[in-house]
């Protein structure tokens, strides 16, 4: 059994490290000082255009885009490394273009489809969406209400979509639309293309989240696609889904076990520097419990991740695993970034440092693509062989 990662992947995973470490976490401050002055806590844009420039020519783009798309195809455990580092800082950053929403398209672009969308988004001169869940619907796909009607050789679609990251900026939404009620989710759910400035696609609020982040509600009123921009075949729009959603929940394993030993770090270091009653933090039971626990579960968090990216490269069914990595990863961050926080005192409660932001993120993480029930329900299910009645 091999737990080393080939020579190029660990080195990509250093490149990354250093540019965390040299370009990213110097932004910090400015982002932790905006979000407090209430303002939008992300990277400003002229800082946004260097990046791009330098991740370019570092050759850090389209890192798991197909080779014919002009990416360099690499397998999920290449990865796990490279998002582990970018969800240690909260000067929040994605690589172009974002794997999920590229993995998707992958799946299942024709080739026209592949000319105008793959293609660009896999060189990172597009930005892209996902529209799935919808107001009161949660995540149940069963209750999905949007609907897509057929007019000649369009597609009609109306409906309401909600909690969409990045709606706004997109050049295209993958929008999720009902095309026959009588089968709902499973076989009657189909994928569409929607470009921004289509008619009757309007994002109508902006919605704030924890930790800085900014969703949208989008509204469709008779928003005609093209048949063309049918995303696959009719009605099976749910299995294509399911790897872009399979591959956020792998992302975020990586990005909290990212948060979780930034957390871990500063605690140690805190630790060693801070008394309280004559006495060194670290010299107390209940922190040094603290680091030893966080450090096995983070181990945990990680060997899960990679289990689970290698099966994935393998071409194993991985939903358990992937269910399993989406609740230990996020509860494990959540943890570790609390206790941080109590360690620091009321100093860990200020906005000024990055705990407070961290830990926001990692708990909209434990309800983004699937709360920690609905997964615990997937990993019961699938081992009991349970399904409601």
């Amino acid at each position: 059994m091999e737990f080393a990662l080939d020579d190029d992947h660990r080195m990509l995973c250093d490149l990354v490290q250093k540019f965390v470490a040299n370009e990213l976490m110097p932004l910090e401050q400015g982002i932790l000082n905006r979000h407090a002055a209430g303002q939008e806590a992300k990277i400003l844009p002229e800082d946004k255009a260097r990046l791009d420039a330098l991740t370019k020519d570092l050759g850090l783009w389209s890192l798991d885009a197909p080779e014919t798309s002009g990416g360099m195809n690499m397998p999920f455990v290449a990865l796990v490394g490279v998002n582990e580092a970018l969800g240690s800082t909260v000067a929040t950053y994605t690589l172009p273009p974002d794997s999920p929403n590229l993995r998707m398209l992958a799946e299942t672009v024709d080739e026209r489809q592949k000319e105008a969308y793959l293609d660009p988004y896999a060189r990172g001169e597009t930005i892209s969406a996902i529209g799935i869940s919808e107001p009161g619907a949660g995540a149940d796909p069963a209750k999905m209400a949007t609907r897509a009607v057929r007019d000649g050789d369009d597609w009609i679609i109306n409906g309401r979509k909600i909690w969409i990251t990045r709606a706004a900026e997109a050049d295209f939404t993958i929008l999720m639309a009902i095309t026959d009620p009588k089968k709902g989710a499973k076989g009657g759910m189909s994928a569409f293309l929607v470009d921004h400035d289509t008619p009757g696609f309007k994002p109508v609020r902006a919605i704030p989240m924890l930790g800085g982040e900014v969703t949208y509600e989008v509204e469709l009123v008779d928003c005609r696609v093209p048949g063309w921009k049918l995303l696959g075949k009719e009605g099976d729009g749910f299995g294509p889904m399911q790897v872009r959603l399979g591959t956020r929940r792998m992302e975020m394993g990586a990005w909290c076990i990212g948060a979780a030993q930034r957390a871990l770090n500063m605690m140690i270091e805190h630790a060693e520097q801070r008394s309280t009653f004559g006495q060194k933090l670290s010299e107390r039971q209940s922190i040094q419990w603290w680091v030893a626990d966080g450090a096995a579960k983070i181990h945990a968090a990680r060997l899960m991740a990679y289990d689970c990216a290698w099966k994935l490269d393998q071409g194993k069914d991985v939903r358990t695993e992937i269910s399993m990595l989406k609740v230990y990863a996020t509860e494990m961050a959540q943890e570790i970034i609390d206790h941080a926080m109590q360690s620091f005192g009321a100093m860990g409660m200020t906005l000024e440092m990055p705990l407070q932001m961290l830990a926001g993120r990692v708990r909209n993480m434990r309800i983004y693509d699937g709360p920690s029930e609905v997964h615990r329900m997937v990993v019961a299910r699938n081992l009991m062989n349970t399904r409601p009645a």
